[in-house]
């Protein structure tokens, strides 16, 4: 059983990493496509009931956001890894206006999470931590994560 977190403010290329490496093996619990906690809390439920492979596409800036789904899965055995998406504002703001309009973020949502943004420890219950950019070929570069 895997749970995967992601990490990073918006437009760092966490949903498209997410479906080009785990669209086909894992669940994706995602704020943006459920629209309210409660609805995410009951799929993140189901995921953990029925022993699911799921990904977290979220921003999850904070330990402290973290822990809501790190805490309940490590309780059951899952292995928590995490994907610290390389988070420039000032990039993330270009990669922004290039979506469609409806998707856009607007830029004090960005600037409001690069300033909650901690780096992930693996004191939070993390096995595994990675670090991932985008290159200049605009294919994702994953590193493993060096604290």
């Amino acid at each position: 059983m895997q749970a995967v977190i992601f990490c990073g403010i918006q437009a760092t290329g966490k949903s498209t990493f997410y479906k080009q490496r785990f669209f086909n093996s894992h669940i994706r619990i995602s704020l943006d496509l459920l629209r309210t906690r409660n609805r995410e809390q009951r799929l993140l439920a189901l995921c953990l009931d029925t022993q699911a492979r799921f990904v977290v596409d979220n921003t999850n800036p904070s330990a402290a956001e973290r822990a809501r789904y790190i805490g309940p899965a490590k309780q059951l055995g899952y292995r928590i890894v995490g994907y610290f998406f390389h988070s420039v504002a000032q990039e993330a703001l270009i990669r922004n206006q290039s979506r469609p309009l409806p998707e856009q973020v607007p830029d004090r949502g960005i600037f409001g999470t690069r300033a909650r943004l901690e780096l992930p420890e693996y004191a939070e219950g993390f096995d595994e931590l990675y670090y991932v950019r985008i290159g200049p070929d605009g294919t994702f570069v994953v590193e493993t994560w060096k604290p």
